[in-house]
């Protein structure tokens, strides 16, 4: 399969006109827009592109708020924003997503060979949608 990588060879990502920051997979074509890191897109992005995880959704809302207002701060809110703008992100990208939860898998191989690889995948694939989330 060509990746999208092979233009970072060539220096720029065509769409962005800068280095690429996250390797999608030709026709990778995101479901849905990148939400702003606001609850109510996020929730709705969730609800969109990865609805089973909805329930963690909240629970890890509820959790951000109680330890928001136990440290008296807004950091574990931001921080909640962006972990769940990092989950978008990934899942938003159906052949990255499949490239990630095969990599989640390949982790508990037996073989350290395909396990380094998997840790590798998941690790490129993750840190790739921080720098996007973080603006690129």
């Amino acid at each position: 399969m060509a990746l999208a990588w092979a233009r970072a060879t060539a220096g720029l990502d065509e769409r962005k006109g800068r280095p690429m920051t996250m390797p999608y997979a030709e026709g990778d074509t995101p479901l849905i827009p990148r939400p702003a890191l606001t609850l109510p897109a996020l929730r709705q992005a969730v609800a969109t592109v990865v609805p089973s995880r909805l329930p963690e959704f909240f629970e890890d809302l509820q959790k951000a708020f109680v330890r928001a207002g136990d440290e008296d701060s807004v950091v574990p809110i931001r921080m909640f924003y962006r972990q769940w703008g990092v989950v978008v992100e990934i899942e938003r990208h159906p052949e990255t997503a499949r490239r990630l939860h095969a990599a989640e898998q390949d982790i508990s191989s037996p073989d350290p060979a395909v396990r380094d690889r998997a840790i590798r995948e998941a690790g490129d694939i993750v840190r790739a949608a921080h720098r996007e989330v973080a603006g690129g």
